[in-house]
Parts: structure tokens; sequence; C-alpha cells
């Protein structure tokens, strides 16, 4: 007889909080963690066919930072799909802009490129300062 794992039902599925603050931390590692939080990879039921009710509220987004020269060196390209249409926008100028949108960007590549990915940036909440409207279960203190 044939053994097969057991998935939760969406019933059995705990919603769970978790509050980082991102004052000093750096914006990869940062972003890393993240990523792994809204996968599901911290529960002990991960299973990567759905998207789990956890929730990420990040605050003090402003007070990122980012190391080596990449504020200079990196830059978001987009294409707007006509000639000579490329826009290239470096770090510093996107950071002093909306440093939300910074790690929002790189929460959003390091999760996996399937139809999960859109339902699981929902459950991430990014605010530039400390005030934010919700009420986190599980405040984390990132040590990186």
């Amino acid at each position: 007889m044939k053994k097969t794992t057991r998935r939760p039902l969406p019933a059995e599925i705990k919603e769970i909080w978790h509050l980082i603050d991102a004052q000093g931390l750096v914006l990869g590692r940062l972003a890393t963690r993240v990523a792994s939080i809204l996968m599901g990879k911290t529960v002990p039921s991960f299973d990567p066919a759905i998207t789990p009710k956890t929730k990420v509220v990040v605050i003090n987004a402003n007070d990122i930072k980012v190391t080596g020269r990449k504020l200079e060196q990196k830059e978001y390209i987009r294409y707007t799909g006509y000639p000579g249409g490329i826009r290239r926008k470096p770090l510093a100028r996107v950071m002093a802009e909306k440093s939300p949108e910074a790690l929002r960007h790189a929460v959003y590549g390091m999760l996996p490129k399937n139809r999960l990915r859109k339902g699981r940036m929902d459950n991430l909440k990014i605010y530039a300062g400390g005030d934010h409207p919700h009420q986190a279960q599980n405040p984390i203190k990132l040590e990186l």
C-alpha cells in the first residue's frame, strides 16, 4: 500500500502575522528572510503548492541599508514597448523617492515564478515609517 502525504485543509491553516522592524537591516538579507516566510518555509506543514495564510508587515523601510556601491551601480530597468523605450532608475533614486518599493521589488524577484507569486505578494505589507494599522502576533527581531 502506497502512503501519501496529507495536505492540510484550508480550514486547518492558521493565519499568522509577522512584524519585522527593518531599521538598519541589509536589503537583500531582509528580502530573503521575508520571501522565505511568505512561501511558508518557516511553518512545519510547508507545502510548495499552496499559499499559506502567513502575513508579513515590514516597518521602517526608509532605514534599510545596502552594502558596497549598490546605491550608485544598481539600476532598475524596464522597457516601455516603444523603440528606444528603455527606462533606467538607479537604486539611490528609488530609495530617495519610495524606499518600500526597493524591498517590494527584491522580495518579488526572490519568490518562485509561478501562479502563487501574486497571492504571496498580497500578504506583504511594507511601511516607510514605524506606524502601521496591523496587529502582529509574532514580532520578529532579525539579527543579520
